[in-house]
């Protein structure tokens, strides 16, 4: 089966560091902030003004006036602190921030995301996207792999308007983590269940798949 939404969440989780620095883009990636390893101390950030974002809300702990920039409700935890949103994407710009997980519309083989406009549907804009992808280093792409219509989202090229050029090494979909290397997406590991055929036939862009691709396990 296609990973869910929160095993999307729990795989990317499992890229995170000791003492990262770590911003969670709108959408799938927010979700990171509930999965964070134990035994690890991480500071994610916020692009509205928040170091120190906690897991979601209960009924108990909600605070109306604490969001994220997807205005969710979040928490703020110990040592957390905030701020206005130009110290935020100075933070960002800067290269302070270890690790950035997006969401994309697609990704192509050399590295390239759109992530902020289809035409002729309404879309809330780019966003902090370009700047986040132009100041860190380290960035994972979650996304879906292929549209509700079958079609591939990791291209030979991208189609939409592109949020930044050459900036991605690592993508998770629903099916499949790849990371990106030389003109090509490579297999890393498939999701339960999935095979590597289904993989194969639903990536338009170039596709390398090694002997010891493994199986996640959750």
């Amino acid at each position: 089966m296609a990973l869910t939404r929160e095993q999307m969440a729990q795989r990317v989780a499992r890229e995170l560091k000791d003492g990262y620095y770590v911003n969670l883009g709108i959408g799938i990636p927010t979700l990171v902030a509930n999965y964070v390893p134990e035994g690890i101390d991480v500071m994610l950030q916020s692009e509205n003004g928040l170091l120190g974002m906690g897991e979601f809300p209960t009924e108990q702990t909600l605070d109306a006036d604490m969001i994220n920039a997807g205005k969710q409700t979040v928490t703020a935890r110990a040592g957390a602190s905030i701020f206005d949103s130009a110290q935020s994407f100075a933070m960002i710009r800067g290269g302070h921030v270890d690790l950035t997980v997006l969401g994309a519309f697609e990704v192509d083989v050399q590295g390239n995301i759109a992530s902020w406009m289809i035409p002729g549907k309404l879309v809330k804009g780019m966003g902090g996207a370009m700047d986040l992808v132009a100041g860190a280093d380290n960035i994972i792409v979650t996304m879906t792999h292929a549209s509700k219509d079958g079609e591939s989202k990791l291209l030979p090229q991208c189609s939409l308007p592109l949020t930044g050029a050459g900036c991605i090494r690592k993508v998770l979909t629903d099916l499949a983590y790849l990371e990106i290397e030389d003109g090509a997406f490579i297999l890393r590991e498939r999701a339960p269940g999935i095979s590597v055929e289904e993989i194969i036939a639903k990536t338009a862009g170039k596709l390398i798949v090694p002997d010891d691709v493994i199986e996640m396990q959750f």
